[in-house]
Protein backbone atom coordinates (compact mmCIF):
# COMPACT_ATOMS: atom_id res chain seq x y z
CA UNK A 1 0.00 0.00 0.00
CA UNK A 2 1.33 3.72 -0.74
CA UNK A 3 1.97 5.69 2.01
CA UNK A 4 2.89 9.20 2.48
CA UNK A 5 7.01 9.45 3.99
CA UNK A 6 6.99 10.61 7.89
CA UNK A 7 7.49 13.84 8.87
CA UNK A 8 11.06 14.91 8.68
CA UNK A 9 12.87 14.42 12.30
CA UNK A 10 13.92 17.53 14.19
CA UNK A 11 16.15 16.95 16.81
CA UNK A 12 13.28 16.77 19.87
CA UNK A 13 11.43 13.47 18.03
CA UNK A 14 14.38 11.31 17.20
CA UNK A 15 14.04 8.08 18.89
CA UNK A 16 16.81 5.43 17.86
CA UNK A 17 15.07 2.69 19.68
CA UNK A 18 12.09 3.75 17.93
CA UNK A 19 11.73 1.16 14.62
CA UNK A 20 9.69 3.90 12.81
CA UNK A 21 12.99 5.97 12.94
CA UNK A 22 14.15 3.16 10.91
CA UNK A 23 11.82 2.85 8.27
CA UNK A 24 12.37 6.68 7.49
CA UNK A 25 13.89 7.45 3.82
CA UNK A 26 17.69 7.71 4.37
CA UNK A 27 17.92 11.33 3.70
CA UNK A 28 16.19 11.87 6.69
CA UNK A 29 17.86 9.88 8.70
CA UNK A 30 21.45 11.57 7.59
CA UNK A 31 19.49 14.89 8.81
CA UNK A 32 18.76 13.30 12.14
CA UNK A 33 22.33 12.16 12.48
CA UNK A 34 23.77 15.55 11.78
CA UNK A 35 21.10 17.22 14.45
CA UNK A 36 22.55 14.75 16.87
CA UNK A 37 26.41 15.25 16.23
CA UNK A 38 25.53 18.87 17.14
CA UNK A 39 23.92 18.16 20.51
CA UNK A 40 26.29 19.44 22.73
CA UNK A 41 26.11 16.49 25.16
CA UNK A 42 24.79 13.09 23.98
CA UNK A 43 21.74 11.56 23.20
CA UNK A 44 20.31 8.25 25.77
CA UNK A 45 17.66 6.16 23.94
CA UNK A 46 15.43 4.17 26.72
CA UNK A 47 14.38 0.99 25.15
CA UNK A 48 10.73 -0.45 25.54
CA UNK A 49 9.86 -3.16 27.54
CA UNK A 50 9.36 -6.61 25.78
CA UNK A 51 7.92 -8.89 27.13
CA UNK A 52 10.08 -12.04 28.31
CA UNK A 53 13.05 -10.11 27.73
CA UNK A 54 15.60 -8.67 30.54
CA UNK A 55 14.92 -5.23 31.12
CA UNK A 56 17.28 -2.96 29.32
CA UNK A 57 18.03 0.72 30.60
CA UNK A 58 18.64 1.95 27.11
CA UNK A 59 21.85 3.39 26.06
CA UNK A 60 23.74 6.33 24.88
CA UNK A 61 24.30 7.31 21.58
CA UNK A 62 28.24 7.91 20.16
CA UNK A 63 27.18 9.71 16.97
CA UNK A 64 30.81 11.08 15.97
CA UNK A 65 33.88 9.59 14.42
CA UNK A 66 36.31 10.47 17.10
CA UNK A 67 33.75 8.67 20.04
CA UNK A 68 33.17 5.31 17.68
CA UNK A 69 37.22 5.18 17.01
CA UNK A 70 38.15 5.72 20.82
CA UNK A 71 35.52 3.58 22.38
CA UNK A 72 36.57 0.35 19.31
CA UNK A 73 40.34 1.42 20.73
CA UNK A 74 39.57 0.28 24.44
CA UNK A 75 37.96 -2.37 25.34
CA UNK A 76 38.89 -2.86 28.56
CA UNK A 77 36.31 0.27 29.11
CA UNK A 78 34.02 -0.70 26.71
CA UNK A 79 33.41 -4.01 27.05
CA UNK A 80 31.39 -6.38 24.25
CA UNK A 81 30.01 -8.77 27.03
CA UNK A 82 27.31 -9.54 27.33
CA UNK A 83 26.26 -8.77 23.79
CA UNK A 84 27.62 -6.09 21.29
CA UNK A 85 25.03 -6.63 18.61
CA UNK A 86 21.72 -6.04 20.32
CA UNK A 87 20.32 -3.08 22.01
CA UNK A 88 18.61 -5.01 24.83
CA UNK A 89 19.96 -8.42 26.92
CA UNK A 90 19.08 -11.77 24.95
CA UNK A 91 17.65 -14.32 27.39
CA UNK A 92 20.52 -16.41 28.96
CA UNK A 93 19.59 -19.99 27.31
CA UNK A 94 19.89 -17.77 23.82
CA UNK A 95 23.66 -17.57 24.72
CA UNK A 96 24.47 -21.81 23.70
CA UNK A 97 23.57 -19.94 20.32
CA UNK A 98 24.97 -16.66 19.59
CA UNK A 99 27.59 -16.26 22.06
CA UNK A 100 30.01 -16.52 19.67
CA UNK A 101 33.68 -14.03 19.23
CA UNK A 102 31.78 -10.32 18.55
CA UNK A 103 30.65 -10.42 22.08
CA UNK A 104 33.74 -11.50 23.80
CA UNK A 105 36.40 -9.67 25.67
CA UNK A 106 40.09 -10.91 25.99
CA UNK A 107 41.14 -13.45 27.28
CA UNK A 108 38.24 -15.82 25.64
CA UNK A 109 38.31 -13.27 22.44
CA UNK A 110 42.12 -13.05 21.85
CA UNK A 111 42.26 -17.04 22.28
CA UNK A 112 39.45 -17.89 19.49
CA UNK A 113 40.81 -14.75 17.31
CA UNK A 114 44.50 -16.42 17.15
CA UNK A 115 42.92 -19.75 16.40
CA UNK A 116 40.68 -18.51 13.52
CA UNK A 117 43.37 -16.25 11.94
CA UNK A 118 45.47 -19.02 11.95
CA UNK A 119 42.52 -20.38 9.65
CA UNK A 120 42.72 -17.20 7.66
CA UNK A 121 45.60 -18.38 6.28
CA UNK A 122 47.21 -16.71 2.92
CA UNK A 123 46.76 -20.37 1.22
CA UNK A 124 43.02 -20.12 2.12
CA UNK A 125 42.67 -16.73 1.39
CA UNK A 126 44.23 -17.76 -2.30
CA UNK A 127 41.75 -20.51 -2.72
CA UNK A 128 38.68 -18.45 -2.53
CA UNK A 129 40.03 -15.04 -4.90
CA UNK A 130 40.00 -17.93 -7.40
CA UNK A 131 36.42 -19.37 -6.94
CA UNK A 132 35.28 -15.78 -6.71
CA UNK A 133 35.83 -14.67 -9.95
CA UNK A 134 34.47 -17.92 -11.51
CA UNK A 135 31.84 -18.18 -9.25
CA UNK A 136 30.82 -14.12 -10.36
CA UNK A 137 31.33 -14.65 -13.64
CA UNK A 138 28.37 -17.64 -13.93
CA UNK A 139 26.06 -15.38 -11.48
CA UNK A 140 26.12 -12.95 -13.90
CA UNK A 141 25.72 -15.58 -16.94
CA UNK A 142 22.10 -16.28 -14.95
CA UNK A 143 21.29 -13.16 -14.37
CA UNK A 144 21.54 -12.25 -18.07
CA UNK A 145 19.47 -15.77 -18.88
CA UNK A 146 16.79 -14.48 -16.29
CA UNK A 147 16.72 -11.00 -18.07
CA UNK A 148 17.04 -9.24 -14.45
CA UNK A 149 14.67 -9.04 -11.73
CA UNK A 150 16.03 -9.17 -8.37
CA UNK A 151 19.61 -8.34 -7.58
CA UNK A 152 19.83 -9.60 -4.19
CA UNK A 153 18.43 -13.04 -4.51
CA UNK A 154 19.80 -13.33 -8.23
CA UNK A 155 23.23 -12.16 -7.73
CA UNK A 156 24.09 -9.91 -4.31
CA UNK A 157 23.10 -12.42 -2.04
CA UNK A 158 24.61 -15.42 -4.38
CA UNK A 159 28.18 -14.61 -4.30
CA UNK A 160 29.40 -13.93 -0.71
CA UNK A 161 26.94 -17.12 0.19
CA UNK A 162 28.52 -19.20 -2.29
CA UNK A 163 32.23 -18.20 -1.65
CA UNK A 164 31.68 -18.45 3.00
CA UNK A 165 30.00 -21.58 2.15
CA UNK A 166 32.50 -23.35 -0.26
CA UNK A 167 35.57 -22.12 2.32
CA UNK A 168 33.01 -23.75 5.05
CA UNK A 169 32.85 -26.86 3.42
CA UNK A 170 28.75 -26.61 3.20
CA UNK A 171 27.28 -28.87 0.92
CA UNK A 172 25.42 -27.04 -2.50
CA UNK A 173 21.97 -27.96 -1.06
CA UNK A 174 22.44 -26.06 2.13
CA UNK A 175 22.89 -22.43 0.48
CA UNK A 176 19.58 -21.60 0.30
CA UNK A 177 18.48 -22.18 3.91
CA UNK A 178 21.73 -20.62 5.00
CA UNK A 179 20.51 -17.45 3.29
CA UNK A 180 17.11 -18.04 4.79
CA UNK A 181 18.46 -18.74 8.65
CA UNK A 182 20.86 -15.59 8.19
CA UNK A 183 17.88 -13.42 7.18
CA UNK A 184 16.02 -14.05 10.22
CA UNK A 185 19.00 -13.96 12.48
CA UNK A 186 20.22 -10.14 11.26
CA UNK A 187 16.18 -9.19 10.49
CA UNK A 188 14.80 -9.86 13.98
CA UNK A 189 12.68 -6.43 13.81
CA UNK A 190 11.49 -7.08 10.39
CA UNK A 191 7.86 -8.26 10.16
CA UNK A 192 8.66 -10.19 6.81
CA UNK A 193 11.00 -12.69 9.18
CA UNK A 194 9.77 -12.52 12.93
CA UNK A 195 6.78 -11.69 15.03
CA UNK A 196 6.05 -8.15 14.48
CA UNK A 197 2.83 -6.21 12.57
CA UNK A 198 3.07 -3.26 10.93
CA UNK A 199 0.13 -0.84 10.32
CA UNK A 200 -0.33 1.44 7.91
CA UNK A 201 -1.85 5.40 8.14
CA UNK A 202 -1.69 8.71 6.83
CA UNK A 203 1.60 9.01 7.91
CA UNK A 204 3.10 6.15 7.09
CA UNK A 205 4.07 2.62 8.67
CA UNK A 206 3.31 2.09 12.38
CA UNK A 207 4.81 -0.76 14.30
CA UNK A 208 2.04 -2.82 15.73
CA UNK A 209 2.68 -5.44 18.86
CA UNK A 210 5.49 -7.91 18.67
CA UNK A 211 4.98 -11.02 19.57
CA UNK A 212 8.08 -11.40 21.56
CA UNK A 213 7.85 -15.68 22.19
CA UNK A 214 7.50 -15.76 18.63
CA UNK A 215 10.32 -13.48 17.71
CA UNK A 216 12.45 -15.51 20.18
CA UNK A 217 11.73 -18.64 18.94
CA UNK A 218 12.27 -18.04 15.42
CA UNK A 219 15.63 -16.60 15.75
CA UNK A 220 16.17 -19.55 17.81
CA UNK A 221 15.31 -22.08 15.39
CA UNK A 222 17.87 -20.41 13.21
CA UNK A 223 20.38 -20.49 15.32
CA UNK A 224 19.74 -23.55 16.32
CA UNK A 225 19.78 -24.99 12.52
CA UNK A 226 23.41 -23.49 12.19
CA UNK A 227 24.67 -24.76 15.13
CA UNK A 228 23.15 -28.68 14.04
CA UNK A 229 24.86 -27.92 10.86
CA UNK A 230 28.18 -26.79 12.17
CA UNK A 231 28.14 -30.18 14.69
CA UNK A 232 27.84 -32.29 11.59
CA UNK A 233 30.40 -30.61 9.56
CA UNK A 234 32.72 -30.29 12.48
CA UNK A 235 32.07 -34.12 13.11
CA UNK A 236 32.91 -35.04 9.84
CA UNK A 237 36.65 -32.92 9.42
CA UNK A 238 37.84 -34.07 12.31
CA UNK A 239 37.21 -38.02 11.33
CA UNK A 240 38.47 -37.18 7.65
CA UNK A 241 40.13 -33.36 7.36
CA UNK A 242 40.01 -32.07 4.13
CA UNK A 243 40.91 -28.47 3.01
CA UNK A 244 38.17 -26.19 4.07
CA UNK A 245 38.01 -23.78 6.48
CA UNK A 246 35.58 -26.47 8.73
CA UNK A 247 39.08 -28.71 8.73
CA UNK A 248 40.95 -26.10 9.83
CA UNK A 249 39.07 -24.89 12.24
CA UNK A 250 38.23 -27.99 14.37
CA UNK A 251 41.84 -29.31 13.85
CA UNK A 252 43.02 -26.44 14.86
CA UNK A 253 45.76 -26.30 17.80
CA UNK A 254 47.76 -22.58 18.36
CA UNK A 255 50.22 -23.20 21.60
CA UNK A 256 47.86 -26.02 22.85
CA UNK A 257 44.75 -24.13 22.32
CA UNK A 258 41.50 -25.78 20.59
CA UNK A 259 37.99 -24.41 19.47
CA UNK A 260 35.29 -26.27 21.60
CA UNK A 261 32.84 -27.66 19.48
CA UNK A 262 30.82 -24.93 21.20
CA UNK A 263 32.93 -22.32 20.03
CA UNK A 264 33.40 -23.62 16.53
CA UNK A 265 29.50 -23.43 16.32
CA UNK A 266 29.26 -19.96 17.22
CA UNK A 267 32.17 -18.65 15.25
CA UNK A 268 30.41 -21.07 12.31
CA UNK A 269 27.31 -19.08 12.84
CA UNK A 270 28.92 -15.85 13.19
CA UNK A 271 30.83 -16.20 10.05
CA UNK A 272 27.69 -17.43 7.87
CA UNK A 273 26.28 -14.20 8.90
CA UNK A 274 28.94 -12.13 8.88
CA UNK A 275 30.06 -13.36 5.40
CA UNK A 276 26.72 -13.35 3.80
CA UNK A 277 24.76 -10.57 4.91
CA UNK A 278 26.90 -7.00 5.22
CA UNK A 279 29.18 -8.63 1.84
CA UNK A 280 25.77 -8.63 0.17
CA UNK A 281 24.34 -5.49 1.54
CA UNK A 282 27.61 -3.47 0.11
CA UNK A 283 27.52 -4.86 -2.96
CA UNK A 284 23.32 -3.95 -3.54
CA UNK A 285 23.88 -0.93 -2.08
CA UNK A 286 26.73 -0.73 -4.85
CA UNK A 287 24.76 -0.75 -7.74
CA UNK A 288 22.31 1.21 -6.24
CA UNK A 289 24.35 4.22 -5.42
CA UNK A 290 26.42 3.89 -9.71
CA UNK A 291 22.71 3.70 -10.31
CA UNK A 292 21.84 7.20 -8.53
CA UNK A 293 25.50 9.06 -9.38
CA UNK A 294 26.18 7.96 -12.93
CA UNK A 295 28.83 10.50 -12.93
CA UNK A 296 30.82 8.30 -10.59
CA UNK A 297 30.13 4.84 -12.68
CA UNK A 298 31.43 6.82 -15.78
CA UNK A 299 33.84 8.17 -13.28
CA UNK A 300 34.96 4.48 -12.43
CA UNK A 301 34.89 3.03 -15.49
CA UNK A 302 37.39 5.21 -17.16
CA UNK A 303 39.89 3.50 -14.60
CA UNK A 304 38.36 0.94 -12.91
CA UNK A 305 41.69 -0.84 -11.73
CA UNK A 306 42.88 2.25 -10.91
CA UNK A 307 39.65 2.98 -8.90
CA UNK A 308 37.71 0.36 -7.42
CA UNK A 309 39.93 0.20 -4.18
CA UNK A 310 38.48 3.62 -3.35
CA UNK A 311 35.54 3.07 -4.97
CA UNK A 312 34.90 0.12 -2.79
CA UNK A 313 35.71 1.73 0.69
CA UNK A 314 33.31 4.50 -0.37
CA UNK A 315 30.68 2.55 -0.86
CA UNK A 316 31.20 0.47 2.55
CA UNK A 317 31.28 4.25 4.11
CA UNK A 318 28.27 5.62 2.29
CA UNK A 319 26.10 2.63 2.96
CA UNK A 320 27.36 1.20 6.05
CA UNK A 321 26.12 -2.40 5.96
CA UNK A 322 26.48 -3.12 9.58
CA UNK A 323 24.85 0.72 11.70
CA UNK A 324 25.87 0.36 15.18
CA UNK A 325 27.44 -2.32 17.89
CA UNK A 326 26.94 -1.88 21.54
CA UNK A 327 29.78 -1.59 23.90
CA UNK A 328 29.13 -2.02 28.10
CA UNK A 329 30.80 0.09 30.41
CA UNK A 330 33.24 -1.34 33.15
CA UNK A 331 33.94 1.63 34.74
CA UNK A 332 33.69 5.67 34.80
CA UNK A 333 34.88 7.09 31.42
CA UNK A 334 35.39 11.06 29.90
CA UNK A 335 34.44 10.90 26.60
CA UNK A 336 33.87 13.96 24.75
CA UNK A 337 32.92 15.65 27.60
CA UNK A 338 30.75 13.57 29.20
CA UNK A 339 31.23 11.30 32.04
CA UNK A 340 29.83 7.36 31.55
CA UNK A 341 29.09 5.19 34.36
CA UNK A 342 30.13 2.39 35.60
CA UNK A 343 27.43 -0.37 34.07
CA UNK A 344 26.02 2.06 31.58
CA UNK A 345 25.83 0.99 28.05
CA UNK A 346 26.58 2.91 24.45
CA UNK A 347 26.21 2.56 20.75
CA UNK A 348 28.93 3.02 18.33
CA UNK A 349 26.83 4.26 15.60
CA UNK A 350 29.16 3.75 12.35
CA UNK A 351 26.36 4.92 10.13
CA UNK A 352 26.43 8.12 12.05
CA UNK A 353 30.69 7.89 12.42
CA UNK A 354 31.08 7.50 8.88
CA UNK A 355 28.86 10.96 8.18
CA UNK A 356 30.79 12.97 10.73
CA UNK A 357 31.87 16.60 8.75
CA UNK A 358 34.50 17.22 11.42
CA UNK A 359 36.08 13.94 9.32
CA UNK A 360 34.95 13.76 5.90
CA UNK A 361 34.06 16.86 3.77
CA UNK A 362 30.99 16.72 2.76
CA UNK A 363 29.76 13.52 3.83
CA UNK A 364 26.56 13.18 2.12
CA UNK A 365 28.22 13.26 -1.07
CA UNK A 366 29.32 10.14 -2.69
CA UNK A 367 32.81 10.45 -3.87
CA UNK A 368 34.98 7.22 -5.56
CA UNK A 369 37.80 9.71 -5.24
CA UNK A 370 37.60 10.45 -1.86
CA UNK A 371 41.01 10.52 0.03
CA UNK A 372 41.51 10.11 2.62
CA UNK A 373 38.70 7.59 3.93
CA UNK A 374 39.15 6.48 7.35
CA UNK A 375 35.68 5.19 7.33
CA UNK A 376 34.27 2.52 10.33
CA UNK A 377 32.09 0.28 8.15
CA UNK A 378 34.39 -2.74 9.19
CA UNK A 379 34.38 -1.58 12.41
CA UNK A 380 36.13 0.92 14.73
CA UNK A 381 39.92 -0.19 15.12
CA UNK A 382 40.74 -2.53 17.73
CA UNK A 383 40.54 -6.10 18.27
CA UNK A 384 36.99 -6.16 16.52
CA UNK A 385 38.09 -5.03 13.82
CA UNK A 386 35.82 -6.99 10.94
CA UNK A 387 38.16 -10.56 10.42
CA UNK A 388 36.86 -10.65 7.10
CA UNK A 389 37.21 -7.37 5.61
CA UNK A 390 39.88 -8.35 2.84
CA UNK A 391 37.72 -11.50 1.42
CA UNK A 392 34.38 -8.73 1.42
CA UNK A 393 36.64 -6.25 -0.10
CA UNK A 394 37.47 -8.74 -3.01
CA UNK A 395 33.68 -10.24 -3.68
CA UNK A 396 32.64 -6.38 -3.72
CA UNK A 397 35.61 -5.75 -6.52
CA UNK A 398 35.10 -9.12 -8.90
CA UNK A 399 31.36 -8.46 -8.71
CA UNK A 400 31.74 -4.95 -9.69
CA UNK A 401 33.89 -6.02 -12.56
CA UNK A 402 32.05 -8.67 -13.61
CA UNK A 403 28.56 -6.58 -14.06
CA UNK A 404 29.74 -2.98 -15.52
CA UNK A 405 31.66 -5.07 -17.70
CA UNK A 406 29.67 -7.07 -19.32
CA UNK A 407 26.24 -5.02 -18.37
CA UNK A 408 27.31 -1.47 -18.90
CA UNK A 409 23.79 -0.09 -18.64
CA UNK A 410 22.39 -2.32 -15.53
CA UNK A 411 20.58 0.03 -13.20
CA UNK A 412 18.80 -0.87 -10.14
CA UNK A 413 15.41 0.43 -9.20
CA UNK A 414 13.53 1.20 -5.95
CA UNK A 415 14.82 -0.98 -3.17
CA UNK A 416 12.45 -2.80 -0.48
CA UNK A 417 14.58 -1.97 2.56
CA UNK A 418 14.79 -4.00 5.39
CA UNK A 419 13.04 -2.82 9.16
CA UNK A 420 16.45 -2.77 10.94
CA UNK A 421 18.12 -0.44 13.13
CA UNK A 422 21.05 -3.07 13.03
CA UNK A 423 21.74 -3.37 9.26
CA UNK A 424 21.49 -1.15 6.46
CA UNK A 425 19.60 -4.12 4.19
CA UNK A 426 17.88 -4.38 0.72
CA UNK A 427 15.80 -7.06 1.15
CA UNK A 428 15.00 -6.62 -2.93
CA UNK A 429 16.21 -4.57 -5.19
CA UNK A 430 14.90 -4.65 -9.33
CA UNK A 431 17.21 -4.52 -12.05
CA UNK A 432 17.02 -3.71 -15.41
CA UNK A 433 20.00 -4.22 -18.07
CA UNK A 434 20.37 -4.46 -22.06
CA UNK A 435 21.25 -8.04 -22.77
CA UNK A 436 24.54 -8.21 -24.65
CA UNK A 437 23.83 -9.91 -27.92
CA UNK A 438 26.55 -12.39 -27.29
CA UNK A 439 26.09 -14.58 -23.74
CA UNK A 440 28.99 -16.52 -23.39
CA UNK A 441 28.33 -19.54 -20.54
CA UNK A 442 30.85 -19.98 -17.81
CA UNK A 443 31.73 -23.28 -16.57
CA UNK A 444 30.03 -24.29 -13.33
Amino acid sequence: MATKNPPQSTPADIDLSDLRFWVRPLNERAEAFAALRARPEPTFNELPKMPFLPQSPGSWALTHHAEVTEASRNPQVFSSEPSATSPADMPRWMDKYFNSMIDMDDPRHAKIRRIVSRAFSPKMLAKAEDDIARRATRIVDELIEAGGGDFVSQAAARLPVEVICDMLGIPVEHHRRVVDWTNIIVGYSDPEYVGATVEYGGDGPKLGRIDTIRMLGTIASAGWRLHRLAFKLGRERKAKPTDDLTSALVNANVDGERLSPREFAAFFLLLVVAGNETTRNAIAHGLKLFTEHPDQRELLMEDFDGRIAGAVEEIVRYSSPVIFMRRNLTRDYELNGHTYRKGERVTLFYWSANRDEAVFTDPDRFDILRSPNPHVGFGGPGPHFCLGANLARREITVMLRELFTRLPDITAGEPDRLMSGFINGYKRLPCTFTPPADRPRASA
